[in-house]
């Protein structure tokens, strides 16, 4: 029989079809006219599935490889400025230790960016976009672990979600599934570790340029001696200044403009590293014999212990690789780290080694020291361009991450501008870019040089690090169901190896080693109290909906006044009728002849296609013309300008009309044939001519909608030409009074503070500011 529709505790019903079976037919069959209606249940189960970025060619592939060549790898590729320096920074007492501290630079880049990031991480990402927000929304589309309980069953139907096989790693996958839904602890736990890895990436956005344009900069002491450390941070922070200018241009610009520059750095450190090899040492070669990593430890120490806060720095900005991802895709960034930036940097060290190795007395300044004569002033203007450049990376990992991070509840509203229609993910957020930059400017301003900068740096890289190792575990086990040996080997190496690092690094803390978790502190405070409110604002919008027979109730009310026109209300609650609509009525008795309650509704999915994106629903009473309209969309779907919104959902309504009007139709003829089929076994002629009846029923149904159909949507085009009138609540959120003294601070004066200081909801949305009508409310929560 046709499955019934989903009715709540009081009765009440809606009826709706999803619009993105808009081209299909619709049949007489049992299959085709079940569907799934959550607008009033509570929460929904969604089964995930992992998609994938669509395959590109390999002309855009290269294409886009040559653009992250200046977008993602210019930390990496400038990490041979500073880092032997800042491993000896007691100088070289001991040239056997070159060829340890050259080992492990060499099998810290195979083991963690080549091995880890490039060919296990990247394949973690959420649809072509990564980062630590991709991948905690990649995990929360497997297992209901967002604190805000608005999924729906209709999600589940998706092109970007699909169905699992049963198999006993499926088994093992739901079961810890369901262990991490009935875990509230686990939820939290899980989101704190996300905004905390957030937090630090954007924390690097402020630490890379700083420590990149004043390590390049300060490279001109070598020829004028007379410039003060004061003078060289004004200089650097001019250049500063005009960098985060130049991101308005976008990524693609901008990625085209340092692409050629940086490509010029890694051909000239590479040829410089050949250079010195066979110059000075070809000895060093023999650094790729682990044997000199134990030898090291075994000469130094905890001294040994101590100079890893200096190697690490050879893979700062290996995040970037994972979280600039949206920019580029998968393979692009592979055959960029894999053909370019590997072999540079690495005959980068290995040829300061080998001039190590006869001037052990030229640590601190080995790179400017090793290089010939003749080149000296070429490279040294490279170098300052590629230095540069070098926080492009973080600047736009920092902006995708924003991106993402306020479409999941977790960051205040603010712009983000798409910056390239060719490739999805590319974006620009005016504000975040600024902040970024006083910020910078003020670091440079009060430090000058680089050594407590570099001292905080290893700290922000190695969390970051450490936290993925942590996520991606659990994409191995309830996602990609990889066997138990492969599931403990990945923490073990990977995540051991890491915090050895992090232990290192951490025993600078005092000496600026807690600057990215000042950061951090501030960031994840920001973070965590817009989305503990925005979580309850929610729930005080489920716990006080509209009893279902409310706008039947309304329409026997006879002071109740129609406007001419379409109103659009929104709302951020997806199942049942929300309050604000019973405070709009009681303000002002009045409603439009057609009403559209808007729910806009991110989705933990990077982009969700057009026909898919509108869901309606009927509210009864029919006649009465309410409707439930929830608008989905993905982290990286742009929303489109007010006149195309209004066009978009007015045509869905219309096509809605007409389909629901055929569904109406087939279940009628449907209920017909199965009161017939329940007797006993038809005479073979009668059931001959009832299969002949049934497909001229269906051939109608397909033919013509039900009386009234055409009639309803004529109605809806001429209220179109009154005019849309959009109301929006300008909802005023306070603590209950009962609350304890925290929750009143963090609540009435935090999180208002950062609602009136950010972007209001119509900047954001596709609300018209000259066709809005607020509607005032106070949650208390």
């Amino acid at each position: 029989m046709v499955e019934p529709l989903h009715t709540s505790s009081n009765g009440g019903a809606e009826r709706g079809a999803n619009t993105a079976f808009a081209s299909e037919k619709i049949q007489p069959t049992t299959e085709r006219l079940q569907r799934f209606d959550s607008l009033y249940m509570e929460a929904g189960k969604i089964p995930g599935g992992q998609s994938h970025a669509a395959k590109v060619g390999w002309a855009t592939t290269l294409h886009l490889a040559f653009q992250s060549i200046g977008v993602v790898y210019g930390d990496m590729g400038t990490s041979p400025l500073y880092v032997f320096s800042s491993t000896f920074v007691d100088g070289l007492k001991d040239t056997d230790d070159i060829l340890g501290v050259l080992s492990l630079i060499i099998y810290t880049v195979a083991l963690l960016p080549l091995t880890k990031y490039c060919f296990i991480v990247l394949r973690a990402n959420d649809n072509g976009d990564g980062g630590t927000f991709a991948l905690y929304s990649l995990i929360s589309r497997y297992a209901r672990i967002s604190l805000i309980p608005n999924q729906q069953a209709e999600d589940a139907m998706l092109s970007h979600y699909k169905l699992e096989s049963p198999s006993n790693r499926v088994k093992r996958a739901h079961w810890i599934k369901e262990k991490m839904e009935n875990s509230p602890k686990f939820k939290v736990m899980l989101f704190l570790v996300t905004i905390l890895a957030t937090s630090m990436v954007i924390g690097d956005g402020v630490l890379t340029p700083c420590i990149s344009v004043l390590s390049a900069v300060g490279g001109i002491k070598q020829s004028a001696k007379s410039l003060t450390q004061g003078q060289i941070a004004g200089i650097a922070i001019t250049i500063l200044i005009a960098l985060f200018l130049a991101q308005r241009f976008g990524t693609n610009k901008v990625g085209y403009t340092f692409a050629p520059i940086i490509l010029t750095w890694f051909i000239l450190i590479a040829g410089i590293g050949v250079y010195n090899l066979f110059k000075h040492d070809a000895g060093v070669l023999k650094a790729f014999n682990p044997k000199y990593i134990v030898d090291y430890f075994k000469r130094n120490g905890k001294h040994g212990w101590i100079s890893l806060g200096g190697v690490i720095l050879c893979i700062t900005g290996t995040e970037a690789m994972f979280a600039d991802l949206g920019h580029f895709n998968v393979r692009a960034i592979q055959i960029g780290f894999s053909v370019v930036l590997l072999p540079s940097v690495l005959l980068a060290y290995i040829g300061q080694a080998a001039y190590l190795r006869i001037y052990p007395e030229h640590v601190a300044d080995t790179f400017y020291k090793s290089i010939p004569g003749p080149l000296y002033w070429p490279t040294f203007v490279v170098a300052v361009a590629a230095a540069i450049i070098a926080s492009q990376a973080m600047i736009s990992g920092a902006f995708a991450i924003i991106a993402q991070s306020q479409i999941l509840g977790c960051f205040p509203r603010v712009r983000v501008n798409h910056t390239s229609t060719k490739f999805q993910g590319q974006v620009y957020i005016p504000e975040i870019n600024y902040v970024l930059m006083v910020l910078c400017v003020a670091v440079t301003a009060i430090f000058q040089t680089t050594d407590k900068i570099s001292n905080a740096y290893g700290i922000a890289v190695v969390f970051v690090m450490f936290i993925t190792t942590l996520l991606v575990t659990l994409v191995m086990v309830m996602i990609w169901k990889t066997s138990l040996l492969w599931i403990a080997l990945f923490p073990v190496i990977f995540g051991g190896a890491e915090l050895i690092y992090l232990s290192s690094a951490f025993y600078k803390f005092t000496q600026g080693g807690y600057l990215p978790l000042v950061f951090s502190a501030i960031l994840m405070f920001i973070m965590a109290t817009w989305h503990y409110v925005h979580v309850h604002r929610y729930k005080w919008e489920l716990q006080n909906k509209v009893p279902n027979n409310y706008v039947a109730e309304l329409a026997t009310r006879r002071n109740i006044a129609r406007l001419p026109g379409i109103g659009f209300l929104y709302s951020e609650l997806v199942q049942g009728i929300p309050p604000i609509l019973s405070h709009w009525v009681e303000q002002v008795p009045s409603i439009h002849s057609v009403l559209v309650i808007v729910s806009i509704k991110f989705l933990p999915i990077s982009k969700i296609e057009t026909k898919e994106r509108i869901l309606f629903r009927y509210v009864d009473p029919i006649e009465y013309r309410v409707f439930r309209c929830v608008v989905r969309y993905g982290y990286n779907d742009k929303v489109e300008d007010p006149g195309e919104f209004e066009s978009l959902v007015i045509e869905n309504l219309k096509q809605f009309i007409h389909e629901e009007s055929f569904y109406s139709q087939s279940r009628h003829s449907l209920q017909g044939e199965s009161v017939e089929e329940s007797g006993d076994v038809m005479d073979p002629a009668v059931e001959v001519q009832n299969e002949t009846l049934s497909k001229k029923n269906s051939d109608q149904a397909t033919a013509d909608p039900r009386n009234g159909c055409m009639e309803e949507i004529q109605v809806i085009h001429n209220e179109m030409e009154d005019g849309v009138v959009h109301m929006l609540g300008e909802t005023n959120v306070v603590a209950e009074p009962n609350a304890d003294f925290l929750k009143k601070i963090i609540v009435d004066y935090v999180y208002n503070f950062m609602r009136k200081n950010f972007r209001q909801p119509e900047r954001i949305t596709c609300v018209p500011h000259n066709r809005l009508l607020r509607v005032g409310m106070t949650y208390e929560i």
